[in-house]
């Protein structure tokens, strides 16, 4: 029960933050929007082609993409916050109070989660304004949800790992940015089909695919089938992998 409240005091720290420095939040909105338009208006008339479609298809196919992209870039910033935090001290004072330990770090990742879907609503709703037409019902978007809480979950901890694995803000900034490639070198933004032999494996294999087909089919209106099932999978292991090593280097 202490932890719940604890975490709950420490998540109310980081929506202070949300709203005094209001930066971060719009660069998690800004980057993707801005992605989405140049494919969209840029490349989608021969994108869209490509899959059979017109530029409106092709923003509802980029769209899934853009939600995951979203979360990458997000991590970025959540790395920055923890490595902040460790290199101010603030962290080294809150470990000789009595909350309990797990509540600081769950305090980012929650914040980091709460500012990361408001990117996406935003996001989503841009993709819509330009020719996204899902035809998900009411129990399809609360499954489009929990793909993009999974997800977002993981890659948090993981980010907040390689945050506190850092040894100033600068490096904590970067190592997170390779997950920003990921949805390039996936599914999200060209069908794997069209990609040569060895990037096609890498991207079949790789996490943020299943998650983004998964997320696809759902705002199609369609079964996610195996994909779903990978997405959870690859979701548990960031999300545990990074958790015991946040926890490992938090406690040392």
């Amino acid at each position: 029960m202490r932890a719940i409240t604890d975490s709950a005091t420490m998540l109310r720290r980081q929506i202070k933050h949300i709203w005094r420095y209001p930066s971060l939040i719009v660069t998690y909105t800004a980057v993707p929007v801005v992605f989405l338009l140049l494919f969209v208006y840029v490349l989608g008339g021969t994108l869209g082609a490509g899959i059979g479609g017109d530029r409106a298809a092709y923003a509802g196919y980029l769209t899934p993409g853009i939600m995951v992209t979203t979360v990458a870039g997000a991590a970025q910033g959540t790395a920055i916050s923890v490595a902040t935090d460790m290199t101010e001290g603030i962290i080294a004072r809150f470990k000789t109070m009595a909350i309990a330990r797990v509540s600081v770090l769950t305090g980012h990742v929650l914040g980091a989660m709460l500012q990361t879907f408001i990117a996406i609503a935003v996001a989503t709703a841009v993709a819509m304004l330009i020719g996204f037409r899902p035809s998900a019902s009411a129990l399809e978007w609360l499954g489009v949800v929990g793909v993009l809480a999974m997800i977002t979950f993981a890659v948090t901890w993981l980010s907040v790992a390689l945050a506190m694995v850092s040894t100033n803000v600068a490096t904590a900034s970067n190592l997170p940015m390779p997950l920003l490639m990921l949805p390039f070198l996936g599914s999200g933004f060209v069908p794997t089909e069209s990609m040569p032999g060895g990037l096609r494996w890498f991207a079949e294999h790789q996490p943020f695919t299943p998650v983004i087909d998964t997320l696809r089919a759902l705002l199609a209106g369609r079964s996610a089938g195996s994909s779903f099932v990978e997405a959870a999978i690859w979701s548990a292991v960031i999300a545990l992998a990074g958790y015991l090593w946040a926890r490992r280097l938090y406690n040392r």
